[in-house]
C-alpha cells in the first residue's frame, strides 16, 4: 500500500535516514522500535507524506505522495504525532470533529461521537481540550485519527494509521486498548504502523517488527525472530535477556544495567 524505496532525509548534512526500504501492506500491523536518535518519527514523517524525502521515494498504491493533494492524503491516512499543542480553546468533540470532516462524513458530530467511544472518551465530549490530562489529550487524538479514517477499506481501497509514540502518556490498561484497537484496524485490511518504546507491548502486537539504529533499518521481521540478546545489547548499548512466553513464542525483554554484575 505504501512504499519507501531507497529513502533518505538529510539534514545539516547528516543523514536522519539513510536508504530504507519499506513497504507498509493491508493487514499488517508494522511496529518500529529503537533508541532514541534513531530516525523513527522522521520515517513515519516521510511516509505518511508530512515530509519529502531529499533521496528516492514514497509510493502510495503505486502513486508518488509528491503528487497526492492534501485532500486526497487525508483519505488515504491519519497521523496520530507524539504530541499535539492547540492554541484555540476547542472542546474534546470539535477536535475528534476535524478528523471526521477530513474524512467526509455526513454527520461529522455522530462520527466523532463514536470515535470518542471506541477509545473510551463517551462523557467527554464537552471537556475543554486543554484541561484534559495529557493521556486523555492523547486518547482524543487517537479518536480523531479514527474519525479520520473510519473503516479500514473503502471502496476496495486500503487506509493507513500513522502512530507516533502512540502509548506514552497512557496508563497499562489504556495502552493495551489502544494498540488492540490499531490491531483490529489491521485485522480488517489497513495498514498500521506504531513507533513503540516498550519492547514488550511491540513483541506482542507486531505482525512485522522493524528496528532502526543511526538511521537505517538494522533488522526486520516477525518478533520472535527479530528480538534478542544481541539486537538488545548492539542497538541499545545495554545487556539484556530475552525468553519466551510459554503459551506462544512471543519474546519479552528483561533489561539489565550496563553495570550489572557478570559474577
Amino acid at each position: 500500500m505504501i512504499a519507501a524505496q531507497d529513502v533518505s532525509i538529510i539534514r545539516d548534512g547528516r543523514a536522519l535516514i539513510s536508504e530504507v526500504d519499506l513497504m507498509l501492506r493491508p493487514g499488517v500491523f508494522t511496529v518500529v522500535i529503537g533508541p532514541n536518535g534513531a530516525g523513527k518519527s522522521t520515517l513515519l514523517k516521510v511516509l505518511s507524506g508530512e515530509i519529502s524525502p531529499d533521496r528516492g521515494a514514497v509510493l502510495c498504491h503505486d502513486r508518488p505522495l509528491s503528487r497526492l493533494s492534501a485532500v486526497e492524503l487525508a483519505a488515504d491516512r491519519a497521523v496520530l504525532p507524539q504530541s499535539t499543542t492547540l492554541a484555540f480553546p476547542f472542546t474534546a468533540l470539535e477536535v475528534v470533529r476535524m478528523g471526521a470532516i477530513a474524512h467526509g462524513s455526513l454527520n461529522p458530530t455522530r462520527a466523532a461521537r463514536s470515535a470518542l467511544a471506541r477509545v473510551g472518551m463517551d462523557g467527554f465530549e464537552a471537556r475543554p481540550y486543554r484541561a484534559l490530562s495529557g493521556g486523555e489529550q492523547q486518547r482524543v487524538q487517537f479518536a480523531r485519527a479514527l474519525a479520520q479514517v473510519p473503516h479500514p477499506v473503502e471502496g476496495g481501497r486500503a487506509r493507513a494509521l500513522f502512530l507516533d509514540e502512540p502509548t506514552s502518556s497512557l496508563d497499562i490498561g489504556h495502552q493495551i486498548s489502544v494498540l488492540e484497537t490499531a490491531r483490529d484496524f489491521a485485522r480488517r485490511g489497513g495498514a498500521v504502523l506504531a513507533i513503540l518504546h516498550d519492547l514488550n507491548l511491540a513483541a506482542e502486537f507486531a505482525d512485522h517488527l522493524v528496528i532502526m539504529h543511526q538511521g537505517r533499518i538494522v533488522s526486520e521481521g516477525a518478533p520472535p525472530v527479530t528480538i534478542d540478546d544481541r539486537v538488545i545489547s548492539d542497538v541499545y548499548g545495554i545487556s539484556g535477556a530475552v525468553g519466551r512466553l510459554p503459551a506462544a513464542p512471543i519474546p519479552f525483554v528483561l533489561p539489565q544495567s550496563r553495570h550489572a554484575s557478570t559474577a
